[in-house]
């Protein structure tokens, strides 16, 4: 039994979330995850429809997730030198923005949980699949499968020890069996490790195509497996870019090509384009399927206005991020990734006194957000990250003029011009800041930072500052942030709560 692609593609875009209530009136109500140690995903599983059904449900984590619909914005841009937490500083976004995180706090917390709730659904499948006896779940199927729960659980580890460091390594999240429960934490390396063997045979287990175009983006592919292995041994403590360099020749052989225009992608009309290699499908304005969490970023406006309805938006661009788009002259991916607009509340950092005539950012790559009920997809993986990774791998390797050649190619689309390396140093420095203006708020900033080792130097080489409101209602400039940063805050706490439940896990330094 092998769903058509259709099929397949209906089930995914219509797949049931956990129920969720929402309303423009608030933006602090939140999905309620069950514990870790509560996690079960049925083993009711006989025919090759219920393992069908089981896989919908993997890939229905990235919708049914506040990790995934917006929380990874404050892990990511938020955190790094990207934004500010916006929201009028609530306090588990402001402990985030300011690196000075309590292993008490609700989104570390929530992050933690709904990932490893996300690798129990991919689980679900790898244990039970060998289980399905129906004849007409084909070999050819049930290896594409067990490819693609292989993938989903490799991309949620890569989400966990990005952000912790080594974490436990759950293979069977059902099983009350005394191995497999209180695991302790790998290590970094051992958790990359894991991923890489994951990986090795989702590649080769998974189709280049399913012979759909639509379905070929919001399905794990080779494409997709080769990306995700580049990007895993170039994250590593122990990094190899030779193999970096070589996956992503990998990914480039698949097909993949630019667009033409940059802000194609991000204008809710060309889904599914030639640079994606695998998106999440939003639909707008079903049950389901929507996302919800642009509303938490950008809102939806009253006649062209934003609503004045009181509530500050969260990952507010900072002032480091649109200096660095006017520095470079980049107003193509500066328009396409903030909007500047009159907002009717204060805002520390751009307009302490709220004054009608001083525009505030958005992060706005993400446009269309419909009352709660937002369609436009969110790029789990693109051509242009993995081809600023090619061209960081060639730098390392030595290799500078065809590095450029590979940013240059990410360059002339938004019309700047070419740049080239005067050393190994200063080529991989172009390189970072060619990623700050291509990827912002696509989650990829704090990676990068930490990648290049200079997560310390950036935070606590910030010149930023708070804006205070004098009495006559002109602004001017508060104290600076220090972050105080080093390198254990590097990696967020263990929260709390999975501490208390699991003897055997221990916290990262510094918490």
């Amino acid at each position: 039994m092998f769903l058509n692609v259709i099929t397949m593609l209906k089930n995914i875009l219509v797949m049931l979330a956990f129920g969720w209530v929402l309303t423009a009136s608030s933006c602090k109500k939140f999905l309620d995850q069950t514990p870790v140690s509560s996690t079960t995903t049925g083993n009711a599983y006989k025919t090759g429809d219920d393992i069908e059904a089981a896989l919908t449900g993997a890939y229905n984590s990235f919708m049914s997730t506040n990790f995934y619909q917006w929380e990874i914005y404050a892990h990511t841009d938020v955190r790094s030198d990207n934004a500010y937490c916006g929201g009028s500083n609530d306090v588990d976004y402001y402990q985030l923005d300011m690196n000075s995180i309590p292993n008490t706090n609700g989104s570390v917390y929530r992050a933690w949980t709904e990932l490893y709730a996300a690798i129990a659904r991919a689980n679900s499948v790898l244990v039970n699949i060998d289980n399905i006896k129906d004849e007409s779940l084909t070999d050819v199927r049930r290896q594409q499968i067990i490819g693609e729960a292989l993938f989903l659980r490799s991309f949620h580890y890569y989400q966990l020890v990005s952000l912790w460091g080594g974490v436990p390594l759950e293979r069977y999240s059902n099983s009350a069996a005394s191995k497999d429960i209180n695991l302790p934490r790998a290590t970094a390396e051992q958790t990359y490790t894991f991923i890489d063997s994951c990986l090795q045979v989702a590649v080769r287990n998974l189709p280049a195509s399913y012979g759909a175009d639509n379905v070929d983006k919001v399905r794990a592919t080779k494409g997709a497996a080769y990306a995700l292995l580049a990007k895993i041994w170039a994250q590593r403590p122990e990094k190899n870019y030779t193999k970096v360099s070589l996956y992503c020749d990998s990914v480039l052989l698949q097909g993949y090509s630019l667009v033409t225009n940059y802000t194609y992608l991000f204008d809710g009309n060309h889904n599914y384009n030639t640079e994606s290699i695998m998106e999440i499908p939003y639909i707008a304005n079903t049950s389901g399927v929507v996302n919800w969490g642009t509303e938490m970023l950008y809102p939806t406006h009253d006649n062209g206005q934003v609503p004045n309805d009181t509530w500050q938006r969260y990952c507010v661009p900072s002032r480091t991020l649109v200096n660095a788009f006017e520095k470079a002259g980049d107003l193509v991916r500066k328009n396409a990734s903030v909007s500047f607009e009159s907002a009717p509340w204060s805002d520390d950092y751009w307009n302490p006194c709220g004054a009608s005539d001083i525009a505030v950012p958005f992060a706005f790559k993400a446009h269309n957000p419909s009352n709660w009920s937002g369609g436009d997809h969110t790029y789990l993986l693109r051509l242009a990250d993995i081809l600023l990774l090619k061209a960081e791998a060639l730098a390392m390797l030595g290799d500078l003029e065809h590095s450029a050649s590979y940013v240059n190619d990410v360059r002339s689309r938004v019309n700047l011009p070419d740049i080239s390396g005067d050393s190994k140093l200063d080529m991989l420095t172009k390189i970072l800041n060619e990623r700050q203006l291509e990827l912002a708020f696509e989650w990829q900033r704090w990676n990068d930072l930490i990648r290049y080792n200079v997560a310390v130097s950036t935070m606590n080489g910030l010149n930023e500052t708070y804006y205070i409101c004098n009495d006559d209602g002109s602004m001017k400039k508060g104290g600076a942030i220090n972050y105080n940063f080093n390198d254990n805050k590097t990696l967020l706490p263990i929260p709390l709560t999975e501490l208390q439940a699991n003897p055997n896990l221990t916290q990262n330094k510094g918490y």
